[in-house]
C-alpha cells in the first residue's frame, strides 16, 4: 500500500512539473540587435529560451489564442510567425518595406502595419497572408493603436507629428491630430474614450478624446537632476482599470506611473538605461519594460510600482509582449 501511495505521490509530483510552465505566463521580448528573441518565464523571472529570428525584430505581438507570435523583421522588410509551443519560425506575412510596429485587430484577423520607409500603413489579412490594403499616412509612421471595439486605427507619424485617425472599415484617414515632435505610440484606453501619444522628441503625452478627436489634455515630466531633452516618451500601457498608466521614458531610464483619471504623474520607476517599450502580464500584477542600452527587461509589481527585478536578455532589446491567458 505504501508503495502505491509513493508512486501515486510521485506522479502528482511529476504532472504539477510537467504542466507549471504551461499555466505560466511567457514574457518575449525583440532583440534588436541581437537577431533574436529572449523567451523569459515571468513567474521565475528566469531566460527559458532564446530564439533566432530576421534581421533587427523591432515591433511584437502575440496572436489572441496565445499560439503565434507576430515579429517585425524590419531589414528583412517581413513579418515572422513564431509557433509559441516549439519556438520555430513556421510562417512570414508580407508586411512591406520595413516594418516597424503594428497592432492586431481585437478579433485577430487583422495586421496593421507601419511601414516607416515608404509612409504606408499595410493591412494584413492574418489567415490568408495576404495584403488587404496599403494606406498612405505621413512622413515615418511607427506608433499603432486600435480602439476595443477595432472600429478605428491610429497610427503616428514621427516627421509629420501627427496622430492620423483612419476608419478600419473604408480604411480612409477621418482625422489627423497635430500632436509634439516624433510621436512615437498610441494607446487607447480599455473603454476606447481616449488615445494616448507619446511624443519622444516632445517630452509629451497626448491624451486625444476619440469622440471629438481633439487633444484634452497634455502631460509633462519633470525628474529632479535630469535635464527635459533627456526626457523622452516612448511606450504606453494603460491598465485594464483604465485607472493607471504607465509611460516609458527613454534615456531618462524611468517609467512614469500616472494616474489616468487625473493625468497626474504619481512617480517615477528607475529602470534599466534607455527604456522603450512594455508589457502588462495578464494578471496585471507585473509590467515588463525593455532597456536597450543594458540589455535588460526589468520587471514592475503594480501593487506597490516598484521594481522588483531586471533579467538580462539580447543585444538591445526593443519590444516585449506577454503570453494571453488560456
Amino acid at each position: 500500500m505504501r508503495n502505491h501511495l509513493y508512486v501515486l505521490a510521485g506522479a502528482i509530483v511529476a504532472g504539477a512539473a510537467m504542466s507549471s510552465p504551461a499555466s505560466a505566463y511567457m514574457a518575449y521580448v525583440s532583440n534588436e540587435r541581437g537577431n533574436t528573441v529572449t523567451v523569459i518565464d515571468t513567474e521565475t523571472m528566469e531566460v527559458v529560451d532564446t530564439i533566432d529570428t530576421g534581421q533587427r525584430p523591432r515591433g511584437i505581438t502575440i496572436s489572441h489564442d496565445g499560439k503565434f507570435i507576430y515579429l517585425c523583421a524590419s531589414d528583412d522588410d517581413t513579418v515572422e510567425i513564431i509557433d509559441t509551443s516549439s519556438h520555430s519560425i513556421v510562417g512570414t506575412l508580407p508586411s512591406g518595406p520595413d516594418p516597424e510596429l503594428f497592432v492586431l485587430s481585437p478579433d485577430g484577423k487583422m495586421l496593421y502595419v507601419a511601414n516607416e520607409d515608404d509612409n504606408l500603413v499595410t493591412a494584413i489579412d492574418v489567415e490568408s497572408k495576404r495584403v488587404v490594403t496599403e494606406i498612405p499616412v505621413g512622413v515615418e509612421p511607427e506608433g499603432m493603436g486600435i480602439s476595443p471595439d477595432g472600429k478605428t486605427l491610429v497610427n503616428t507619424s514621427e516627421t509629420t507629428n501627427m496622430a492620423h485617425f483612419i476608419d478600419t472599415e473604408t480604411h480612409q484617414i477621418t482625422h489627423n491630430v497635430l500632436v509634439d515632435s516624433r510621436p512615437r505610440f498610441a494607446e487607447f484606453k480599455p473603454d476606447g474614450s481616449e488615445v494616448w501619444v507619446s511624443a519622444e522628441i516632445g517630452g509629451t503625452v497626448s491624451v486625444i478624446d476619440n469622440a471629438s478627436r481633439e487633444i484634452k489634455h497634455k502631460i509633462t515630466f519633470e525628474i529632479p537632476g535630469l535635464r527635459p531633452e533627456s526626457i523622452q516618451p516612448v511606450g504606453v500601457r494603460i491598465s485594464a482599470d483604465g485607472r493607471k498608466a504607465y509611460v516609458a521614458l527613454g534615456p531618462a531610464n524611468r517609467v512614469a506611473v500616472v494616474n489616468a483619471e487625473t493625468y497626474e504623474v504619481e512617480k517615477y520607476v528607475l529602470v534599466g538605461q534607455r527604456v522603450w517599450q512594455l508589457a502588462f502580464t495578464p494578471d496585471q500584477k507585473m509590467i515588463v519594460s525593455t532597456n536597450g542600452i543594458s540589455n535588460d527587461v526589468t520587471f514592475i509589481d503594480v501593487a506597490t510600482d516598484e521594481a522588483v527585478q531586471s533579467v538580462t536578455v539580447g543585444e538591445q532589446p526593443w519590444g516585449v509582449v506577454v503570453s494571453p491567458n488560456e
